[in-house]
């Protein structure tokens, strides 16, 4: 017989844990530019990639269009990105930055940056930290999709 596992030891709750300090940390970095963490990564893709229609940047960043829609509005009313239709294609939205944008890039990255380094780790730390983080999701999404498949 399997014994059960404890709250603490499941590695879903430590990292459902870490997710909500996320939360906190990326809500204090970005409270003086007015933004969220889901805004923030849609400029972080902007500001890689300069021009994205609304179906790669949620290829990036794994969103669906109905999630993303409302998201990018808000950053365009607050003067983030702009939207307009293709010009070839009508259905395709092409999303942009603004100069504000632009501008506020540096400044974005010194206080995320600086309230990174506030929390200890060092650059060898952090690698392994982002590797293990990056074998969990590929371990789910590969169970998922295995998953998934048997399903159909």
């Amino acid at each position: 017989m399997t014994e059960p596992i404890l709250l603490d030891e499941q590695l879903c709750f430590a990292v459902y844990r870490a997710q909500k300090q996320f939360n906190k940390y990326y809500t204090f970095a970005l409270a003086p530019f007015q933004l969220t963490y889901p805004q923030y990564i849609v400029l972080l893709t902007l500001w890689e990639h300069k021009t994205l229609t609304v179906n790669d940047l949620g290829h990036y960043l794994h969103l669906d269009s109905g999630t993303l829609t409302p998201l990018l509005k808000r950053l365009e009313k607050d003067g983030w990105v702009n939207r307009k239709r293709d010009k070839v294609d009508e259905r395709r939205v092409i999303i942009t930055l603004t100069a504000k944008a632009q501008q506020q890039r540096n400044v974005i990255f010194d206080r995320v940056n600086s309230c990174q380094e506030k929390l200890g780790f060092s650059y060898d730390e952090y690698k392994q930290l982002m590797t293990a983080a990056n074998q969990i999701t590929e371990h789910l999404t590969n169970f998922t999709n295995k998953a998934t498949t048997l399903q159909h």
